[in-house]
C-alpha cells in the first residue's frame, strides 16, 4: 500500500459539488492499494500513520503524534500513487490493484482510523473527487508498505 501523507490545518473532499468528507487539523492520508497488500499490510500502514511524529511540541519540534494533538484524518483512495510513467507520457495503471481489493482495503485501513481517531473523514472510492486543504508546514510524507518491509520498519 501507498500513502501520500500530508500534515493539514483543514482539508475536505467534495463530489460532485457537494463536500463528502473533510477534518481540521490533522493529516490527509492519500491512499493507494497494489495487487498484493492484505489485512496485514493495511494495519501495518495505519499504525505507521497514526504514529507519526509529525505534529510541533511545546518547543516547536515535530515530536507529536496525531492522538496527542486531537487531530482527525481525511482518507481519501487514490490509485494513481501507482502510476507507472517510466514508458510514454500516459501514465499506466497496470500496479494498482483491481477494484475490489482496492475498496476493501481502502474501507479497512478508514476502519482502523476510526477506531484510534475521533473524527475520520472519508472520499468516495472510486469517484471523481476535488480535494481541498491547506498544508500545515508544507509537511508531506511518503510511505509504502513495500519499502517499510524491506527496511523492517513499522
Amino acid at each position: 500500500m501507498r500513502a501520500l501523507v500530508q500534515r493539514v490545518s483543514e482539508a475536505s473532499v467534495a463530489v460532485g459539488g457537494e463536500v463528502v468528507g473533510q477534518c481540521g487539523r490533522g493529516l490527509v492520508v492519500l491512499l493507494g492499494v497494489g495487487p498484493n497488500d492484505d489485512e496485514t499490510s493495511c494495519r501495518r500502514l495505519w499504525d505507521k500513520v497514526r504514529d507519526l511524529r509529525v505534529f510541533d511540541d511545546a518547543d516547536g519540534r515535530m515530536n507529536l503524534a496525531l492522538g496527542a494533538v486531537g487531530g482527525g484524518v481525511l482518507v481519501v483512495s487514490q490509485f494513481t500513487l501507482y502510476a507507472d510513467c517510466r514508458r510514454g507520457l500516459r501514465p499506466s495503471f497496470t500496479g494498482a490493484a483491481n477494484p475490489q481489493l482496492g475498496r476493501r482495503l481502502y474501507d479497512r485501513f478508514c476502519a482502523l482510523a476510526e477506531r484510534d481517531v475521533s473524527h475520520v473523514g472519508r472520499g468516495v472510492f472510486g469517484a471523481d473527487m476535488q480535494v481541498s486543504l491547506v498544508n500545515d508546514g508544507p509537511v508531506t510524507i511518503w510511505l509504502d508498505t513495500d519499502e517499510l518491509s524491506r527496511r523492517g520498519v513499522g
